[in-house]
């Protein structure tokens, strides 16, 4: 990605705000497609995108005021067409939508029903994951009820607000005051989906839950098992939901994706030529163990912080198995010099290889400028 891309303003900008208006002044002669982007225009390109969002749909309560039930007419006569049903995934939809589900929250949390209606129709143009939070906390009953319609529902995206908007770690939403269990029943439902979009979110969900309660997580995959689901889904399910635990070293995740954690494996790490900032680090890992059993490899680089803190980042190496007992691996780990997001320090580091959850050998390297 070039350095100068903008997220926010590739999604909400002059272009997509004229869009918006002209889809509300089609349906409606009374709107003033112009004035309305002015406004919105006027302060965009200063806020960032979470605060974007919020200034859109302030423009919009401004320029069509009242309660949901007065406005939702105008707003889903100015939808267009949902977003094709004939694809399974990667169709998130117009970011330009999302300020809508923003405007929902705002003038029908005192109208439940019509606003649960009107975000049945969002999500099949924008996920409305962030939208539904809000709901969840004031009507929950109302809420948790409408969805256990929703996951019979003929349209993948509303299927898929199921699981995503009861997510426990959702980012960038509004903290929700489910219990863990709360919405088990309905990714009992889901996790059977024919659509890559809905189990993934199912898996990113149960993820989530493993930071809290791992069992309860192992617990459910088991229980799916029995049947429901393509077989070769529910391995990527379960080994997408369990990442998490992998990167710990959770040894119950390991059993279930197939991998021993007490298997006597050896390790050794050889590190390969200088490690510079801007350049790479290349290093060699062999293991040795008995027969073909599989092995789940993992490495881990303790990186230097200012201050001389060290900050573990786990880096996935292998998913394959032992040939006669023994393996080499090789890998080149870039060092980006320029990340805006992890500052690369100078000075002593620490490598080491993880293997089906257990680090089996570790070196010290030195980074150089």
């Amino acid at each position: 990605m070039a350095q100068n891309f903008s997220l926010k303003d590739q999604l909400f900008n002059e272009e997509k705000t004229r869009y918006l208006a002209g889809l509300l002044a089609a349906a409606d002669a009374d709107f003033d497609a112009e004035a309305f982007e002015v406004q919105v225009m006027s302060r965009l390109l200063d806020l960032e995108l979470k605060e974007r969002m919020a200034w859109i749909a302030e423009c919009l309560q401004q320029a069509i005021p009242g309660a949901l039930p007065d406005i939702a007419p105008r707003l889903l006569s100015a939808l267009p067409p949902p977003l094709d049903p004939s694809k399974t995934d990667d169709d998130f939809g117009d970011f330009i939508f999302a300020p809508l589900g923003d405007w929902v929250v705002a003038v029908g949390l005192d109208h439940p029903d019509l606003a649960l209606d009107v975000l049945d129709e969002l999500t099949q143009r924008f996920s409305m994951e962030w939208a539904i939070r809000p709901f969840l906390n004031a009507h929950q009953d109302k809420v948790l009820d409408r969805m256990q319609a929703w996951c019979a529902h003929d349209s993948y995206h509303v299927r898929r607000l199921v699981s995503e908007g009861t997510r426990p770690r959702l980012p960038w939403g509004q903290a929700v005051g489910l219990e863990l269990t709360d919405p088990l029943p309905l990714l009992d439902r889901l996790h059977s989906d024919p659509t890559r979009y809905v189990t993934r979110s199912v898996a990113n969900h149960l993820n989530d839950i493993t930071k809290k309660d791992p069992d309860l997580v192992l617990d459910r995959l088991l229980q799916w098992r029995e049947g429901g689901q393509d077989a070769d889904e529910l391995r990527w399910m379960t080994s997408h939901t369990l990442r998490g635990l992998v990167k710990s070293g959770h040894p119950g995740a390991m059993k279930m994706l197939g991998f021993d954690p007490d298997a006597a494996i050896s390790a050794d790490i050889q590190v390969n030529d200088e490690a510079r900032i801007g350049g790479a680090l290349t290093f060699d890992v062999s293991l040795g163990g008995t027969g073909d059993q599989p092995v789940l490899i993992d490495y881990i680089i303790h990186f230097q912080r200012p201050g001389g803190k060290t900050s573990a980042k786990v880096h996935k190496l292998k998913q394959t198995a032992l040939r006669d007992g023994a393996l080499t691996l090789s890998k080149t780990h870039k060092l980006k010099g320029n990340a805006t997001t992890f500052k690369l320090v100078p000075g002593p580091h620490r490598l080491e290889v993880q293997v089906n959850g257990h680090v089996r050998a570790g070196v010290v390297f030195q980074l150089l400028e």
